[in-house]
This record gives structure tokens, C-alpha cells and sequence, in this order.
């Protein structure tokens, strides 16, 4: 007799729950068995529905309350990107109620951010019988994953280097591309949002860095970050919206782990408005480079992937089966059995 599927509730539904959604209903390993909206219209609206599917036979709803008390076996907790911590109490809430967690923003190292956080979530875990994961595309694979994968060629490591670098020409969300990435933000309003933007930005991609260091046996003193943006001279027309002219349409952010007074691995993460209309800092796209004996460097262009935003979601999905089998504690890719997809009709 087979396995009953695992249950897995949905938390929040932007464009990568939606997609979560839709995986869930297309496994048969996996059971929808709740969905979490913030849109109060959404409450209530089957999730085949919101997911642009047929009526799966599962309402959402916008009460946390409700999702703590089903009989769940995983929840993937996908909010709006931002601080990851800002609502650390509900995902202990979750987790001592029972269900693993697969969380798509923030939690990839949470050992990076000291003993006190690890030590509330491993309370949490304990309690549930539960595991904590963090994954993603970047950071959750590119920027950590696979930065450690790629070392296994090499010996006398000396440095990492990770670059990304994403359009946004396609993306529809002006709440992302202006409000979260700051784009057609004039240079006044961008700078002042600059200090809440520094700290969300150091504890997301911060976690990539520790954990890299960590599966290299580092141990990094520090993380220094530096950020720099331009200023588009026309009027750029992106899916979004439009960001004026004389507004910011380009940033890269660099981060450096530093050991014995020197960056031992560094990452560049860079946004455009419009990447045909900016040619400075690259091409879109992805570079992961170890630099030892041998260096092996790894390269992708930006058609790398047909859909970013399924790409996270599956790595999501895929990671639930293994997470739910795992022993309860913060589970990172480092005390995980490979991570793998599903054949199709498998």
C-alpha cells in the first residue's frame, strides 16, 4: 500500500503561491489541505480558483488562527519578500503546532543570525516534532547551493564569487518593482529608503554567504555591504508601469564574507528596470565561480530558466517530502539528503 499523500497548506498567494498551487494539485504525493490569504476578498475563494485552476475543494482563508489548527503535515510559508523575521512568531507558531515548515523567504542559514534565534526556532521544532528548511532560487540555489556543489572539482579553495542579475522589464508587480525594489523612486526618496532596504537585503543574502563559509569549514568575521544605483535618462515603459526619466532604474548590491582580513566569497546581486535599455554591471543572467585548483566557473544567460517564479515554487515542493521525513530541528542543505524533482508521471 502506497504512502498517503502529505498535506500541505499554502501561505499566502502571490505569483509564487499561486504556483505552489498549482504543484500541489498536479502531485499525487501531495493533498492541498489549506491556503492563508491576506486579501480578505480572497477569503473564502476556493484555491483552484485563485490559482487559476478548476475548484480544488479547498476555500482559503484569511485567519491564521484556522491554518494553525488543521491537520497539515507542511506548510509552505511564501509572504511578500521583506524582512523574514518580521513575523517570526507565526512560523514558531507553526511549527510547534505540528508542521514542517518550507519557508521562500529568509531561513536558508538562520545561524547566521545568532544563538537566540536558533534557539527559539529549535524550541519551536522540538515542541512540534517539526523542521524548518529556507530555500528559494537566489538565495535558496544559486548563490549557496550551488556555489557548494561546484567546489566539490576544485581543492585549495581561495575564493567565491556569485552574481545575479535580474530584469524586471516583464515583471507586473509595481508593488514589487516600486515599492519593494524601488525603481522609478526619485534619488531623494530611494537614498532615504536605503537604511530599512540595507538591513532586509544583509539578513536575506547574508544567510547565503554564512552558509557557503559553513560548508567550506569557514567560519566569516564579517559581512560588508555595498550598494550603488542609476538613474534612467528616459522614460522606460515596463510591464509594470513606467518609471520616468531622472528616476532610479538600476541597482547592484555587493556583498563580501570576509575571513583573516580579506573577502573569501563575495556576491553581486543586480536589478534593472529594463536590462536592453542598461548595459552596465552585465547582462541578466547568473555566474558562479570558485576560484582554486581547478577554477571552475559556471555561467547562464538570462532565458536560463522558462519561468523563475515556477522554478522556486518546485524547489519548494520538492524539498516538502524530505523535510517532513527529516529529524526535527532547522534543516539547511547542508543536513539534507539531496533535494530532487519528480519524473514526469512519477
Amino acid at each position: 500500500m502506497s504512502a498517503r499523500p502529505l498535506r500541505v497548506v499554502q501561505w499566502a498567494t502571490g505569483a509564487l503561491g499561486r504556483s505552489v498551487i498549482r504543484g500541489v494539485l498536479e502531485r499525487p504525493d501531495l493533498e492541498l489541505a489549506g491556503v492563508r490569504v491576506y486579501d480578505e476578498a480572497k477569503a473564502g475563494v476556493d484555491a483552484g480558483t485563485l490559482a487559476g485552476r478548476g475548484p480544488a475543494g479547498v476555500a482559503a482563508t484569511a485567519d491564521p488562527g484556522e491554518i494553525l489548527e488543521l491537520d497539515a503535515d507542511c506548510v509552505v510559508y511564501a509572504p511578500a519578500p521583506g524582512d523574514p523575521f518580521a513575523d517570526l512568531e507565526t512560523v514558531c507558531a507553526l511549527l510547534a503546532s505540528g508542521k514542517n515548515v518550507v519557508a521562500t523567504n529568509g531561513y536558508v542559514y538562520p545561524h547566521a543570525h545568532g544563538p537566540r534565534l536558533v534557539a527559539e526556532l529549535t524550541d519551536a521544532c522540538k515542541r512540534g516534532g517539526t523542521s524548518l528548511h529556507g530555500t528559494g532560487v537566489n538565495p535558496g540555489f544559486m548563490s549557496d547551493l550551488m556555489p557548494l556543489m561546484l567546489s566539490r572539482l576544485s581543492r585549495q579553495i581561495t575564493h567565491v564569487y556569485a552574481r545575479e542579475c535580474s530584469d524586471f522589464a516583464g515583471h507586473p508587480s509595481w508593488r514589487m518593482v516600486h515599492d519593494m525594489v524601488g525603481f522609478g523612486r526619485d534619488e531623494d526618496a530611494y537614498l532615504r529608503a536605503l537604511r530599512p532596504a540595507r538591513a532586509i537585503m544583509r539578513s536575506l543574502f547574508g544567510d547565503s554567504l554564512h552558509l557557503v563559509a559553513a560548508g567550506l569549514g569557514l567560519e566569516l568575521d564579517e559581512v560588508d555591504l555595498d550598494v550603488d544605483h542609476r538613474l534612467t535618462g528616459q522614460d522606460l515603459t515596463v510591464a509594470a508601469g513606467t518609471i520616468p526619466a531622472g528616476t532610479v532604474a538600476a541597482a547592484r548590491w555587493t556583498f563580501s564574507g570576509m575571513a583573516g582580513g580579506r573577502p573569501v566569497i563575495t556576491l553581486e546581486v543586480v536589478h534593472k528596470a529594463d536590462a536592453a535599455r542598461s548595459h552596465e554591471w552585465g547582462p541578466p543572467g547568473y555566474a558562479v565561480r570558485v576560484e582554486g585548483r581547478p577554477s571552475i566557473t559556471l555561467t547562464t544567460g538570462g532565458d536560463w530558466v522558462t519561468s523563475g517564479i515556477a522554478a522556486a515554487a518546485a524547489h519548494a515542493l520538492n524539498a516538502v517530502p524530505v523535510v517532513c521525513a527529516a529529524e526535527p530541528g532547522i534543516r539547511t542543505f547542508l543536513d539534507l539528503p539531496p533535494i530532487t524533482g519528480r519524473c514526469l508521471g512519477g
